[in-house]
């Protein structure tokens, strides 16, 4: 029998087949071959216990993907959440993620919730819907843009992520129209939010649709990514990488240099690109500690 791994605590799965759900434990073959089963694996079961919805996994069927943070397989997309303000949008962040994404081949989508700050949510609108990215306005309390994001959540697997307090599990209960995760709260005193998803499972929204709510994320990483290839991951770069006068061209302190000249005739954004720098020099400094 063949089901999907939607949840995972203790090394116990959560088998969800086509008519009903199992727990279940992996066979020690697994461990002896190093291979962790993950959330959104398909897997073939053997039951074990009709009564109790009890079951073994015997196979892990070949992933289409896998994230290693948070760790999750078969995505078709992520849905990356920002805030307008309380937390600010913290878009260096948003640009690793996307980073990150682009070097996996994963769609992204950009959620811009609570729309308390029109400049603001304009702005990150325009600058990323010009770069190729699909930017959803939305609202948990006042459930706007809700509907918008549903038709784009149709017969995939979503990965939901974001800092916590920006209204990620706001915006899953509201899909789901009953409170699916527990809502964390953002405190007053330092304006952080306080992390309430501590694992990661796969939610039902509809037949072949299922939304992966996440730890929130503190920090972020893209240290899976080379230096060299950054660049590659800046969706607007790729058109103008050609235009450079050297090849292997890190587009900081290089003379005739293709992207810088793009920024200058306003075809890239200033903010992407010292961005870009930022992260480039990151990157550079844990390649040199690497060893």
């Amino acid at each position: 029998m063949q089901g999907k791994i939607i949840g995972n605590i203790s090394n116990t799965y959560k088998i969800k087949t086509q008519n009903k759900e199992y727990e279940s434990f992996a066979r020690g073959k697994f461990k002896k071959e190093e291979i962790t089963p993950l959330v959104g694996d398909n897997v073939e079961i053997t039951i074990t216990d009709e009564e109790k919805n009890m079951a073994v996994i015997e196979k892990i069927l070949p992933r289409k993907n896998e994230l290693k943070r948070p760790k999750i397989s078969n995505i078709d997309q992520i849905v990356f959440i920002i805030s307008t303000k309380h937390p600010k949008p913290d878009l260096l962040m948003l640009d690793k993620q996307l980073a990150y994404v682009e070097n996996l081949k994963i769609e992204p989508i950009i959620v811009i919730n609570k729309m308390d700050l029109e400049e603001t949510y304009k702005e990150i609108k325009e600058l990323y819907s010009k770069i190729g990215y699909k930017v959803i306005i939305t609202s948990a309390k006042q459930k706007m843009g809700i509907e918008d994001l549903k038709k784009e959540l149709q017969n995939k697997i979503s990965v939901f992520s974001g800092n916590s307090g920006v209204g990620k599990s706001s915006i899953i209960n509201v899909l789901f129209g009953i409170e699916k995760t527990q809502e964390g709260e953002v405190s007053k005193k330092n304006k952080k939010g306080k992390n309430t998803t501590t694992d990661t499972k796969l939610y039902q929204l509809s037949e072949n649709t299922y939304i992966a709510d996440t730890p929130g994320f503190a920090s972020f990483e893209i240290t899976e990514i080379e230096r060299a290839q950054l660049d590659k991951c800046f969706r607007e770069f790729k058109n103008e990488i050609q235009n450079c006068e050297f090849v292997g061209c890190t587009h900081i302190k290089e003379q005739n240099c293709g992207i810088k000249k793009a920024m200058e005739e306003g075809k890239i954004s200033k903010q992407r690109y010292e961005r870009y720098c930022k992260i480039y020099e990151e990157l550079k400094e844990k390649e040199a500690h690497k060893w």
